[in-house]
């Protein structure tokens, strides 16, 4: 723990998080094959959009091999040579990730995903699972002058989110003017309930996203909620039988009745199952709604 807060430190010596510089909106990349399709319902003013997922269009016909290999025009692998292994370290040890762009410094918007439960760092560039949505997320990466961070860590708690602060704040120091979003998948949204807890750390994250993931209360009661006010995207698939999109829907309706201003939106997916958000979320728009916040 000594080695993130020395890394916050020097991160709070040297670029204050008052005037870090706003990043470039993403351009666009295969935007009209990953767009969502035409919403069924908007409610609470346009901020809980629910949009059909059906699995002839967005697996049978999108995938080459259904779940295993998405068909040509959905990937664009010129981004491998952009991607690098790197490690890092923190209190519990040293750990491996994967860069995709402009990892020595200078991005405009830092991307960090966090896997679920049996998941990997190579999840997140797997070019060809999830309808090569993964693929589009490098690319916006590495074409945008960004950079994203697909990394090991301990677990789905306290010492996994500890991993997770020592990484915020070397890229941080790397790149003081990023904005700085984590994407956390399923469990992986474990590490990003325990981050918004620790005070000098959200000061250092510009905004999280919850895919497929569960709720927590108790984020009521942490500065990243009534301080800081970091932006929120949920996307939930309506079916979901691991985490039940009834409970993180009214989690989401609790937010806004707490604050009812707050940067927050939903993406419901009306069909899908638990893996849905990470086939279908549309990474430019989200990612653009939360840099505009």
């Amino acid at each position: 723990m000594r080695y993130v807060v020395f890394l916050l430190a020097v991160v709070f010596s040297n670029a204050p998080i008052a005037n870090f510089a706003s990043a470039k909106t993403l351009g666009a990349f295969k935007d009209d094959l990953f767009a969502y399709p035409e919403p069924v319902s908007m409610t609470m003013k346009g901020r809980f959009i629910t949009v059909v997922y059906s699995r002839e269009r967005d697996i049978v016909q999108r995938d080459e091999v259904p779940l295993r290999k998405a068909k040509r025009q959905y990937v664009d692998e010129t981004v491998r040579w952009s991607r690098r292994v790197r490690s890092y370290r923190s209190a519990n040890g040293r750990f491996k990730y994967f860069a995709v762009g402009e990892s020595r410094g200078g991005a405009t918007v830092t991307v960090i995903f966090i896997h679920g439960k049996n998941g990997n760092r190579f999840l997140g560039v797997n070019d060809w699972t999830f309808g090569g949505n993964f693929n589009r997320l490098q690319n916006l990466m590495a074409r945008n002058g960004g950079v994203l961070l697909t990394p090991e860590f301990t677990d789905f708690k306290a010492r996994g989110a500890s991993d997770i602060a020592a990484l915020i704040g070397e890229f941080r120091q790397r790149s003081p003017g990023t904005k700085l979003i984590v994407a956390c998948g399923s469990m992986g949204a474990g590490v990003c309930w325990h981050l918004s807890e620790q005070k000098q750390v959200v000061a250092l994250i510009d905004g999280m996203m919850l895919l497929g993931g569960h709720w927590n209360y108790d984020y009521f009661n942490t500065e990243a909620f009534s301080k800081h006010r970091i932006p929120l995207l949920f996307a939930h698939g309506g079916a979901d039988s691991v985490y039940p999109a009834k409970k993180q829907a009214d989690f989401f309706k609790t937010l806004l009745k707490r604050a009812p201003n707050y940067p927050a939106r939903f993406i419901m997916f009306e069909n899908g199952v638990h893996g849905t958000p990470i086939r279908m979320v549309d990474w430019r728009r989200e990612l653009n709604w939360i840099m505009a916040q």
